[in-house]
């Protein structure tokens, strides 16, 4: 690699000089600094980032820890936060946690080495007190929040987003609607919960709870909790299910398939999450859609804005708008499925 002191010396300067002029060129005579940004072109020169962040005891760096890069959505909101960090000349680092504390306790602890300047999460359930391990470090939690006092965030309406689903549901005529639902130690989970058991009450409908089952955000936890709830005699089967997020979906889909239901002659789904399968499946599955990219680069943004400005005075929370899109997969209840 082409040392700074090699640059220094083509353009015939200190290397003192030569640093302030790549990095403070403010600092520096205009004559002096092109000379230097031309022996450092003609060399190929490199600056040594983590040299520099070491001295400044920081770097254009931030980290970004998701809990499920195989899922669609974490992907997507990734792509949102990398693409705002590069827009403003930062690099990030990610880290990948698969719902597991320990994992995202470890991720925090190798982010410290690389001196972040701030932090982007999608929490565990103990990301409260992990996070005391960067207690000073500018953060925003993406799609959850973990309870730490003061903690920003960029999440959805997830009651909205549920309850429109179930409306959707019930408009049709389902009374017997069955919900798989996530993890409810993590707050997307309760809050689509809760907006399930509104849109029930809203509908003059009761909330059983034999209809829902765990599926802990994963396909193969939706699977088994579909298989529960459609192995049910056909007058206490659910006609619909809503299903709180797009792994699950996944799980439930391939479920009623190989228990022989048709949808939506036998059974109608709307899923939490859109995506590319979602749209070419067959047949097409009906869904509340959450804008990913907009969180990933909107959160990313707002960090950028915090480090610019400094903290804010009262927590950011911002909560975007979810889309109902409806497709195929949902129909009024068929003849063979009639309630009493």
């Amino acid at each position: 690699m082409v040392s700074l002191e090699e640059v220094a010396k083509l353009a015939q300067v200190s290397p003192a000089t030569a640093s302030r002029a790549l990095s403070r060129p403010d600092m520096v005579a205009k004559e002096t600094r092109e000379r230097v940004l031309e022996a450092a072109r003609q060399l190929g020169y490199q600056p040594n980032q983590l040299a520099r962040s070491l001295r400044q005891r920081s770097s254009r760096s931030l980290g970004l820890i998701i809990t499920d890069i195989l899922n669609p959505f974490h992907a997507t909101v990734a792509k949102g936060v990398q693409d705002a960090a590069e827009k403003h000349d930062y690099t990030v680092f990610l880290f990948n946690t698969d719902e597991d504390p320990e994992k995202e306790r470890r991720a925090l602890n190798a982010l410290r080495g690389h001196l972040p300047q701030g932090l982007l999460i999608v929490p565990t359930p103990r990301t409260r007190e992990n996070l005391k391990l960067v207690a000073n470090l500018p953060t925003i939690e993406l799609d959850r929040q973990s309870g730490t006092p003061g903690a920003h965030s960029v999440m959805v309406d997830n009651v909205g987003g549920a309850r429109s689903a179930v409306e959707h549901l019930t408009a049709l005529g389902h009374r017997r609607i069955g919900m798989i639902v996530g993890r409810l130690d993590i707050t997307t989970a309760v809050e689509r919960h809760q907006g399930y058991r509104e849109a029930l009450a809203a509908a003059g409908l009761p909330y059983r709870e034999e209809l829902v089952l765990p599926g802990n955000h994963r396909e193969e936890g939706g699977r088994v909790a579909a298989h529960a709830l459609l192995s049910r005699p056909p007058d206490e089967r659910p006609t619909a299910l809503f299903v709180g997020n797009n792994e699950m979906t996944v799980g439930a889909v391939l479920a009623a398939r190989e228990l022989g239901l048709r949808i939506p002659e036998d059974l109608s789904i709307v899923g939490f999450d859109d995506s590319r399968w979602a749209r070419t499946m067959q047949p097409a599955l009906t869904v509340v859609a959450q804008p990913e990219y907009d969180i990933g680069f909107l959160a990313c943004e707002t960090l950028l804005s915090l480090l610019r400005h400094g903290k804010a005075v009262q927590p950011i929370r911002i909560r975007l708008a979810t889309t109902l899109i409806v497709r195929d997969s949902t129909a009024p209840p068929g003849h063979a499925s009639s309630q009493p």
